[in-house]
């Protein structure tokens, strides 16, 4: 069966759909046959990120390594027995559309709560969850006293990765290996990372996660976005010279794939 990798979040803005991309072109350019979906129905922006690399490879005459993407499928509600929910039967049938010809299935999830991204968490094999270094995004995990140090309990997200967990267990199935992702770091505020580094450190320990290195704020990501590139495309499309910047998000990413630990994935670029 595919490797399932769920890339999610309840808050936007923290870049997981340009986590995600990565880690599926990453896959593919590795050798890996990946089938992408998007669950984010109204803003799409892993879908629309993989649509502007096709126009964009259609125009300049290039293949590059990508994951095939595919679309929720509708469902005839008439069809529906007493009791089934049409979400689950559009995620379903999507995942078996993909999963003969995949080794890893990649799906996005939007930054709010649904029942496609409820039911996505309960099929995770690995749970990447990127995180802005901040306390506002910490929130999401745990809920923290006023001398942000006393960590008082989970939060709603944690909740609802439990849940995923325990369905999982009662099917039978692994645990989801949860990585919760610090992302979009900046260059400044060191106070501020120290005191998110050791808040993650022990809440990891409580509510079982392990957390790995994300990407820091930088500009070339944005660029990225309507050509629908990867930092692994750059030398592709023309780039002999790689900046410092540029050199030094290949690394991140050279990172990210290896904490991942994939089945079966030696990180060979």
């Amino acid at each position: 069966m595919a490797h399932i990798i769920v890339v999610g979040n309840e808050k936007g803005g923290a870049g997981k759909s340009t986590v995600a991309m990565h880690v599926a072109t990453a896959l593919a350019r590795m050798g890996h046959k990946i089938g992408t979906l998007d669950l984010d129905l109204r803003q799409k922006s892993l879908g629309r990120y993989i649509e502007n690399r096709r126009r964009y490879c259609e125009r300049a005459g290039l293949e590059l390594p990508s994951p095939a993407h595919v679309e929720l499928p509708e469902i005839d509600a008439s069809a529906l027995q007493p009791g089934e929910n049409a979400s689950d039967h559009r995620l379903s049938a999507a995942v078996a559309q993909l999963e003969d010809d995949s080794d890893f299935i990649l799906i996005d999830c939007p930054g709010s709560h649904t029942r496609l991204s409820q039911v996505a968490h309960s099929l995770a094999d690995t749970l990447l969850t990127p995180l802005n270094d901040s306390f506002i995004d910490f929130d999401l995990l745990a809920k923290i006293d006023n001398d942000g140090e006393t960590i008082l309990g989970p939060s709603v997200y944690s909740e609802m990765v439990w849940s995923a967990r325990q369905l999982r267990a009662q099917a039978g199935l692994d645990p989801i290996d949860w990585v919760v992702l610090r992302n979009r770091l900046g260059a400044q505020q060191m106070v501020n990372k120290q005191k998110m580094e050791s808040a993650l450190s022990r809440l990891s320990e409580r509510i079982g996660f392990r957390s790995a290195p994300g990407f820091n704020e930088r500009v070339i990501f944005r660029e990225l976005f309507p050509r629908g590139l990867t930092l692994l495309d750059l030398r592709d499309v023309g780039v002999s010279n790689l900046n410092i910047s540029n050199v030094a998000a290949r690394q991140e990413l050279r990172d990210l794939m290896r904490a991942l630990d994939l089945p079966g994935v030696e990180v060979e670029f």
